[in-house]
């Protein structure tokens, strides 16, 4: 199968989408897959050999770049017949955010009568958090309704990665076919002994893994911290990168006695410092999945996990003392002071976890996703021997004909009859 990826960003382990990407791309691959990636590709990336890759420009939103660079992301925008010609001979194109390259691709696959999925890895709370309204539910609707207008209503069948997410798009009206499939974990997140470093040998170590973002809510960590009657013994980590870096420093000097260790770490250095961490927390208040959570008790790190509505993590606590109050500092204080005074239910809830975490095995998850875009090239070809699509609007049809003047497809793949979508 000839598997064309879409994303704004590929090569660059500096965000959970991307990350995702290039692990179900190698999998993809080692399976037999011709893999395709069309994507803004960064200076700094990593080899890419092994891919057939249309590198993209970046599109400068105005007004909110520099909130989207300091997310770890960008905006891509391609060319309509760099895109056709790259994708001819493509069995399916997947989009993995609902963009304007996403857009872009997806009109250019339906003119060539190529089947395309996507992907629900966004929450609107991550759009709506960052501009300081993730609160506004319905500023939260509208950013749903923006989504499904922009890609999600032309795709019959969307993955998401975990149910709470295919839960929240069926509460905002998609009606899609909607594939909750986890993401998946490496191999390389496994327990194994590593010490300590000699810096940290006396002390409790607590991480948490993920963007410096306002949904992430490290803000509870460091007034739990700074409460707790433990504060010199602990020593917080906060791998990631993100816009509140220069706050949450401020912070670390306010709370902390022990300085917060910031910084991006590689996928090794991570796994190691994983192995050597005592817990792990996860505050988000909004999350689709938390990767980063599995990775962690994958390796027998017991997570303490907010209890958030909005947050798919949550599902993983396996016990009711991995999870404190949503919001609430002083509840989170409370689980970091019971698990440091009991090693020994830590401990029990560490095998349960290594257990647990073998059920999000990146090689099964692929699997599986592989079995959606075989479905939907199964689909569409029953779509095209009874002239079906789901064009809905005169608008769309409009745009369609004129990426087909673009393109020089004389004959573009739209057809006669619609299916409401």
């Amino acid at each position: 199968m000839v598997i064309t990826f879409v994303l704004d960003m590929f090569g660059s382990s500096n965000n959970g989408t991307t990350v995702t990407c290039m692990r179900t791309a190698r999998i993809l691959r080692e399976r037999g897959n011709e893999v395709r990636i069309i994507a803004y590709i960064p200076k700094d990336h990593e080899d890419l050999s092994m891919y057939k890759v249309l590198p993209c420009d970046r599109f400068v939103v105005p007004f909110f770049d520099k909130l989207i660079l300091d997310n770890g992301m960008v905006i891509a925008k391609g060319d309509y017949k760099t895109i056709a010609e790259f994708i001819k001979g493509s069995d399916i194109v997947h989009c993995m955010l609902p963009f304007y390259l996403a857009k872009q691709v997806r009109r250019v696959a339906t003119i060539m009568g190529i089947p395309v999925t996507s992907a629900f890895h966004v929450q609107p709370e991550n759009v709506s958090y960052n501009l300081n309204m993730g609160k506004i539910k319905p500023l939260n609707s509208f950013i749903y309704f923006l989504f499904k207008k922009w890609l999600y209503r032309y795709t019959r069948l969307v993955h998401t990665p975990s149910e709470m997410m295919k839960d929240q798009m069926i509460k905002h009206h998609y009606k899609n076919e909607i594939c909750a499939i986890s993401n998946g974990v490496s191999n390389r997140f496994k327990p194994f002994f590593t010490g300590k470093p000699d810096q940290y040998k006396d002390k409790y170590i607590i991480l948490m893994i993920g963007r410096y973002s306002r949904e992430k809510r490290q803000d509870l960590i460091f007034k739990a911290i700074g409460h707790s009657k433990y504060n010199s013994k602990i020593q917080l980590i906060l791998c990631g990168q993100g816009p509140l870096l220069n706050k949450y420093q401020k912070l670390s000097k306010k709370y902390l006695v022990n300085p917060c260790k910031f910084g991006f770490m590689s996928q090794e250095a991570l796994a190691k410092t994983i192995n050597f961490a005592d817990l792990y927390i996860h505050s988000s208040d909004a999350e689709s999945e938390a990767i980063s959570c599995i990775e962690a008790f994958s390796c027998g790190l017991v997570p303490v996990i907010s209890d958030s509505k909005l947050s798919a993590t949550n599902h993983f606590a396996i016990d009711k003392r991995c999870l404190f109050k949503a919001g609430d500092y002083k509840s989170l204080k409370d689980r970091i002071e019971y698990f440091i005074e009991h090693p020994e239910v830590k401990n029990e809830l560490s095998a349960k976890y290594i257990e647990y975490g073998r059920s999000f095995a990146l090689d099964k998850c692929v699997g599986q996703l592989e079995e959606m875009f075989n479905r939907e090239i199964v689909l569409y070809k029953e779509d095209q021997k009874y002239e079906r699509c789901y064009f809905t609007s005169y608008h769309e049809r409009r745009k369609l004909r004129k990426v087909a003047n673009i393109i020089g497809n004389k004959k573009p793949c739209i057809y006669k009859k619609t299916i409401k979508h």
